[in-house]
């Protein structure tokens, strides 16, 4: 039996627990890493995806002798980054409520985040939209007119029905005017058609 200066009985060899662990050690570390270049291949290959869309919804403003308005909205919507199952892009959108002498034109652009189940055809969706509103609505000392800030938090559904359509089921949005001295609220209710390009 070799004993050396320190009283070991190895030598200059490392005891077997030691090597174990060490090797253990390496191989989560390398687990972790390769865990790691997975998500980020995930991330870095997710196909982007440009939608053009376009909606006919209702709106009630909270403004009074002002009745619930309807019109068009238009968008599109681009997404590049995302995990699996969801995606991240960015949605820009006109809307055009009301007829005649009560209008309200708004410009809209944020951030969207939809969830992609892939093994159902329903992608719910949030936004949370800036942009600028012009108004001309309300009567007498409700009436109100001008350009404004305006936010917007945007919620909604699609049902893939085709290979590149999808049905938009409901899409909702809570929004303020902040400059506004009747501190308006417009809710607008819409459903429309969303064609996925190439």
């Amino acid at each position: 039996m070799v004993v050396n200066r320190r009283g070991s009985i190895f030598g200059n060899a490392q005891p077997f627990f030691l090597l174990c662990a060490s090797k253990c050690g390496e191989d989560f570390f390398v687990r972790r890493v390769f865990l790691l270049l997975l998500v980020v291949a995930a991330c870095c290959s997710a196909r982007a995806q440009t939608g053009v869309y376009a909606e006919y919804g209702v709106s009630w403003f909270g403004i009074p002798n002002l009745s619930v308005q309807s019109g068009p909205t238009f968008g599109l919507y681009y997404q590049h980054w995302g995990i699996p199952f969801v995606r991240v892009g960015l949605d820009a959108r006109a809307s055009f409520i009301g007829s005649g002498s009560e209008v309200e034109d708004t410009g809209l652009i944020g951030p969207r985040v939809q969830i992609k189940p892939h093994i159902l055809p329903l992608m719910p969706y949030g936004e949370a939209l800036i942009g600028v509103a012009h108004m001309n609505v309300g009567q007498g000392v409700a009436h109100t007119e001008g350009n404004e800030f305006t936010w917007a938090l945007n919620a909604g559904l699609d049902l893939t029905v085709l290979p590149r359509i999808d049905w938009r089921m409901v899409d909702y949005t809570y929004g303020g005017i902040p400059g506004n001295s009747l501190q308006s609220n417009p809710n607008t209710v819409s459903t429309g058609i969303v064609v996925r390009l190439p």
